[in-house]
């Protein structure tokens, strides 16, 4: 049963009692009830070829704003498609705190491009980012990222063509080299967003954080030496 929208305004979904998503503003995996709908009249008149409908996170019960293709107008009511695309996108997490401020600003910047669906300027702001990485670490971090892309590359068995987009997105030398068809899908900017962030986390969170721990070690181990000086 298609999900659709009566005469009286009411949208009807066969799986409305397990719709659920990441809350962009709770951030929590949550349960979505309906708050609301537009005018079945208003739509009829209009026939756009998306329809907005707002529901309430069942966390934190934010209004979470959301987008259904509609399929086809009727006497009776509207079909839409059956799965829905969210307006607001949860924010990516990451150890921000980690990152050198140039670094942390492109980054935050390409996640902004990566938010709005905007992914050529994502893939474009992703090769920024490596110049800045570049920049702050210096020559030989280009050579270690070439390797970490390759292990990525075996990791997830990426196909050839997956692969040179990412290799040309973060290694190019031109804005032409990005691709062939300059528009990325939203699969391949997700594939290449969970790249960068690996990539970041090699460079910069694994070594802070080993560096913490050792921090800590390092502070019992003189606690517990002077504790046994004082016995």
């Amino acid at each position: 049963m298609p999900a659709y929208i009566d005469s009286q305004g009411r949208l009807h979904h066969p799986e409305a009692s397990n719709l659920s998503l990441t809350c962009p503003h709770c951030q929590q995996q949550s349960h979505i009830t309906l708050l609301a709908v537009p005018g079945f009249v208003e739509l009829c008149a209009q026939r756009p070829n998306q329809v907005g409908v707002i529901y309430s996170c069942d966390s934190c019960h934010a209004p979470v704003f959301v987008r259904y293709p509609a399929r086809a107008y009727g006497m009776q009511r509207i079909e839409l498609g059956p799965h829905f695309q969210q307006v607001e996108r949860a924010r990516e997490r990451f150890a921000f705190q980690y990152l050198p401020p140039l670094v942390e600003s492109t980054f935050k910047e390409a996640l902004a491009c990566h938010a709005v669906e905007a992914y050529t300027a994502f893939a474009l702001m992703c090769r920024r980012l490596v110049h800045a990485v570049h920049q702050d670490l210096g020559d030989a971090v280009r050579l270690r990222m070439f390797e970490q892309l390759n292990d990525v590359r075996e990791m997830l068995s990426l196909d050839e063509s997956t692969f040179a987009m990412i290799k040309r997105a973060l290694f190019g030398n031109d804005a032409r080299e990005l691709m062939p068809d300059p528009s990325l899908s939203a699969w391949q900017a997700g594939v290449l967003l969970e790249v960068v962030k690996d990539l970041l986390n090699q460079a910069y969170v694994r070594k802070a954080r080993l560096q913490q721990a050792l921090l800590v070690r390092n502070f019992f181990a003189v606690e517990t030496r002077d504790s046994a000086a004082n016995l």
